[in-house]
């Protein structure tokens, strides 16, 4: 289990890294452009500041209400209750509150920036399926991702994505509207650059979701490594992958692409094939499975 928490921070750490790497050089490409890198530098900053200031202070809120989640009392929902305080107290985090989606697909997820601002929503098809040992290791799984900051993590990620699009955006009617410009200016080199710039502009956005989308799969890795940990059970939350699994509508009704990397498991119906597994935001869950077992 140490290994797996490990490993996957060290691969999530290079994963940002190359996020970074991304902007850096479509930052470095609009500040040749224009003849000023310092000004590329600022755009990027400007735009990151604004996305995460923006996601960091109502993300929780809007994904809740697009979710269609409501609260969860002690009186309607002991069970899941019950089994928050309890897991709270061994994670040493303050309990989050709780929340029910009425779906009657088998899944649920954690939001908020921190553990002090965190809630945990799950479906009441998940409550009326799982037994207490499954369900301890689902929201084990979604209170490692409170207490490993993932959301907050993720947000970084989606930032980071929105970036790339923006400055790609920009580049691209950079190139359109003085292209013969910069060619009349700077001869064979600007051509060269340009079509360089112009290459990486197109492919950026798709190069930011992919490294968000593999930034998504290694948190789960690591919240299932985690949840495990915390409950000392590794079968339970085994267990409950496999109930979802073989969940015949896995369908939640009100998720959409943007809130579809918080949940346990892929809220949509299944796909298969190579591309799928590349553009999912989780790993094969008879992957998850398979190192759950080896624990």
């Amino acid at each position: 289990m140490f290994d797996e928490v490990r490993n996957n921070k060290i691969k999530s750490g290079l994963l940002i890294s190359l996020f970074l790497i991304v902007i850096g050089i479509l930052g470095g490409v609009i500040g040749v452009v224009t003849g000023s890198v310092s000004f590329g530098v600022v755009i990027a900053v400007i735009f990151s500041l604004v996305y995460t200031l923006i996601g960091y202070y109502s993300g929780d809120s809007l994904i809740l209400s697009m979710s269609g989640a409501r609260i969860a009392t002690k009186k309607e929902f002991p069970f899941l209750i019950n089994t928050l305080e309890g897991l709270s107290i061994a994670a040493h985090i303050p309990m989050p509150k709780a929340y029910v989606i009425d779906d009657s697909a088998l899944n649920a997820f954690a939001t908020g920036r921190d553990p002090e601002h965190a809630a945990i929503t799950v479906t009441t098809g998940l409550l009326k399926t799982m037994n207490r040992q499954e369900l301890e290791g689902v929201i084990a799984h979604e209170m490692s991702h409170i207490k490993n900051y993932d959301i907050r993590f993720m947000m970084l990620a989606a930032v980071l994505v929105g970036v790339i699009t923006l400055l790609s955006d920009f580049l691209l009617r950079m190139f359109w509207w003085g292209g013969k410009d910069n060619e009349r200016r700077g001869g064979n080199a600007a051509v060269i650059l340009i079509v360089i710039g112009f290459i990486l502009a197109i492919l950026s956005p798709l190069i930011g979701q992919l490294i968000k989308l593999a930034l998504s799969r290694k948190r789960e890795f690591l919240a299932d490594a985690n949840g495990a940990l915390l409950t000392r059970y590794p079968p339970g939350l085994a267990s409950a992958l496999k109930k979802i699994k073989k969940d015949a509508d896995p369908l939640v009704d009100r998720a959409n692409k943007a809130t579809a990397h918080l949940f346990i498991s892929v809220p949509f119906r299944k796909g298969q094939g190579m591309m799928t597994t590349l553009f999912s935001t989780h790993p094969p869950i008879d992957e998850r499975i398979k190192r759950l077992e080896e624990m």
